[in-house]
């Protein structure tokens, strides 16, 4: 379901998805680089099928759906540069989806919206978190952030083969979170590229998407309890 949204006058459309029997907990899905899209809905639709409750939350405004790599690269420069604005209209989408009560929330996104989730992990300024997990996203910390005092476990699914972030991304990440002490789980996929788990498109590889969703499968178990 299809939903309209307002922050400061603009109009956001998130999408929400209800579980199917009694809610295991809420699932908050940030989009990649070309805005939410049906590969969030089909996202979204899956994790409601396994039993969470799910909102996909709007970064761009409603219609905004870039197309070609220069807007998209526009749209996601426009939210790094003024990351404040990225973490406000993240936890508006979070406030949004608890309208009907509270609920142990994992936050997830797919390569930008693996950024934004880590971006939202380090700001420490969402409360009753069970965890994060980013696929093939962005690991960088900006400079001034870090990961001291974020308790909640992150996952991270990353390809092998990914030529836009490197390995040595993922060895920094790991050397910030153990020396936060933050619970995490690292998997690798060997031979998958940047993006490998958008279906339908050239760097898709179905193996790595299918472990990597029931690794995070698994981890939803462990961080919601159910």
């Amino acid at each position: 379901m299809w939903l309209i949204t307002r922050s400061g006058g603009e109009a956001f459309e998130g999408y929400a998805a209800k579980a199917s029997g009694a809610s295991k907990g809420l699932v908050l899905v940030i989009h990649d680089w070309d805005g939410l899209t049906d590969y969030e809905v089909k996202r979204s639709e899956m994790l409601a099928s396994m039993g969470y409750d799910v909102f996909a939350v709007d970064l761009y405004g409603k219609g905004n759906r870039p197309v070609e790599t220069g807007a998209k690269k526009a749209e996601t420069g426009k939210l790094y540069k003024n990351r404040e604005r990225m973490r406000s209209l993240i936890l508006g989408g979070l406030n949004e989806a608890r309208k009907s009560g509270t609920q142990p929330t994992v936050v997830m996104g797919y390569c930008f919206g693996g950024a934004a989730t880590l971006e939202l992990a380090r700001s420490g300024k969402a409360d009753n978190i069970a965890g994060f997990s980013t696929f093939h996203g962005g690991l960088k910390t900006p400079e001034g952030q870090s990961y001291s005092g974020v308790t909640a476990p992150i996952f991270v699914a990353h390809g092998g083969a990914d030529a836009a972030i490197p390995m040595s991304d993922v060895a920094q990440l790991s050397v910030e979170l153990e020396a936060s002490k933050t619970p995490y789980e690292i998997q690798v996929y060997s031979g998958a590229p940047h993006a490998f788990t958008v279906i339908g498109s050239k760097r898709y590889q179905q193996v790595a998407d299918e472990q990597s969703w029931d690794a995070f499968s698994d981890f939803l178990k462990d961080t919601l309890g159910k």
